[in-house]
């Protein structure tokens, strides 16, 4: 379904935006809530309730490679051509949302929350990914598409703090042995996932369909034939791989994926933490993680900071808050002072400050990576860089998650108890502490040797530019060459030839050499 002579508006902006409420809430709950509800109301072992987790979101991380090119071409069909062939999951995926209620019924068994748990990742999936599309289809305005992703992040934020609020103030409400409390979340929130994903189909458009696209698509599916798929989807592997060759990537990858790893423990240890290592209640573990709300304001100071320091200083000061925080509840632990309560709130306030940090600076520092890859490949490659992250993210996730578990359960953790073994809660807090600051302190060792900022990119591209105007590679500056090369990980007498496949120069000549990474 497509509309023509539509504005993007603020409430257009915002009605497309509430999809992100389900895409930051869901998964905050989960990764907050789930493993403990699993294991100390359904009685599932901390390895079962984990190896749930990790198995759908592995599957989930290969159905996201493919969702989108199956949306690219769901124009053929009845369906597609009436509703759309992004906003059609919407509008599906909207009632389907109702599933996630499934997944806080008590007194089921493994492989009925491995089902339902499975079933709503692939929903998820089904709806985010055609709906991250829309931006692209709804308009080609800059500052439209800005306003529209704007509304998102901070609709995003939002659905982070009603994730960790909402389910504090029930359990403190219908108290803290009351499994009730989490199945009246689920439908809470399944609800406003149902509305929000239905508020973005009806608010959203796609762009017409030209005979153009239409001929140049056709054509692509008469030629195409099994081998030739097979061999595409053996390139596409290729390319995903391709993009670990450029080292500003490599960098940026180990500092997302080692420092988000590091996020998603201590969300999931932190509950356990709580309860079992500090002795307080679970509704004050949720209100210490509804802190998130500092993330709103911090947001648009993380805005002005990474243009005035860059990149690398945002990360080490996230890091460093963070490191300091943990610290902090790690005596809180050892020496229990008589205000932890107070104590408690302040340091989980200035975690959030850290986490926010941590979440926003590298999605902001990914549109200059492509600029990097085009001096080696030539090519504009934004969507598999994209591709890559999304996918080692959620297989990240999963493999964390499920050591997670299997670690809860290799140190006595006894299930459906709130009275546990010292062996376990000694295994709980290294898990907080050494878990989450080993892996901040690897990502900030990658952080303080990353060099991308304002100053070195736009010496690169100034360099790509004068290269793309037939500029001689024998006039580059020596700073200019000792940024290219830093970046990229190549020397530069082999950057920017004539041709490239397969990772291969061919030069003028008609010689060829493969890339030489410094």
């Amino acid at each position: 379904m497509t509309r023509k002579n539509r504005k993007v508006t603020i409430p257009v902006s915002i009605g497309y935006g509430m999809t992100d409420i389900m895409g930051g809430g869901a998964f905050t709950v989960i990764g907050a809530w789930l493993l403990f509800y699993y294991t100390t109301f359904v009685g599932l072992s901390p390895i079962q309730a984990a190896s749930i987790v990790a198995i759908a979101r592995i599957v989930d991380a290969i159905v996201s490679l493919f969702m989108g090119s199956f949306t690219d071409h769901f124009y053929k069909n009845f369906l597609g051509k009436k509703f759309g062939r992004r906003r059609f999951f919407l509008l599906i995926g909207a009632p389907l949302m109702l599933v996630y209620i499934l997944l806080w019924l008590n007194g089921m068994n493994f492989w009925f929350y491995l089902a339902v748990y499975l079933a709503f990742e692939i929903i998820a999936a089904m709806v985010l990914i055609p709906w991250e599309t829309l931006p692209s289809e709804m308009t080609k305005d800059f500052n439209d598409r800005t306003k529209l992703s704007t509304c998102r992040m901070f609709l995003s934020a939002s659905g982070t703090f009603l994730a960790t609020f909402i389910p504090g103030v029930l359990i403190g409400w219908l108290g803290e042995k009351n499994a009730d409390a989490y199945l009246i979340n689920g439908v809470v929130f399944a609800v406003l996932f149902m509305v929000c994903v239905f508020i973005s189909w009806k608010v959203s458009w796609e762009r017409e369909i030209t005979p153009e696209m239409m001929q140049e698509m056709e054509k692509k599916r008469q030629t195409g034939n099994a081998a030739q798929t097979l061999t595409g989807v053996i390139k596409l592997f290729k390319d995903y791989a391709s993009t670990l060759k450029i080292r500003a990537f490599r960098k940026h990858l180990a500092i997302y994926l080692f420092s988000f790893t590091a996020k998603d423990i201590y969300n999931t240890v932190f509950v356990f933490f709580c309860v079992y290592c500090l002795h307080v209640s679970s509704s004050l573990a949720g209100t210490l993680l509804s802190m998130s709300i500092v993330g709103l304001p911090v947001t648009l100071i993380a805005g002005f900071a990474i243009i005035k320091y860059g990149p690398s200083r945002l990360y080490v000061f996230a890091y460093s808050m963070m490191l300091l925080c943990l610290g902090g509840f790690f005596l809180v632990y050892l020496f229990p002072p008589e205000n932890k309560v107070v104590l408690l709130v302040i340091l989980a306030g200035f975690y959030q400050v850290g986490r926010c940090v941590l979440e926003f600076t590298p999605w902001n520092v990914f549109p200059f990576i492509p600029d990097i890859d085009e001096m080696v490949t030539r090519q504009r490659r934004e969507g598999l860089f994209a591709a890559v992250m999304t996918f080692s993210r959620k297989t990240t996730v999963a493999i964390a998650t499920f050591a997670v578990g299997l670690l809860l359960q290799s140190g006595g953790f006894v299930k459906g108890s709130l009275q546990q073994p010292q062996e376990a809660i000694t295994t709980i807090v290294m898990l907080l502490f050494i878990g989450t600051a080993g892996l901040l302190l690897v990502a900030m060792w990658q952080a303080l040797t990353f060099h991308l900022n304002k100053r070195t990119h736009r010496i690169f591209v100034d360099e790509l530019d004068r290269l793309k105007a037939n500029g001689s590679k024998q006039s580059v500056t020596p700073e200019a060459r000792k940024i290219v090369e830093d970046l990229t990980g190549y020397r530069y007498d082999t950057l920017w030839s004539d041709a490239t496949v397969d990772g291969t120069v061919i030069s003028t000549a008609g010689l060829s050499k493969s890339y030489m990474p410094k």
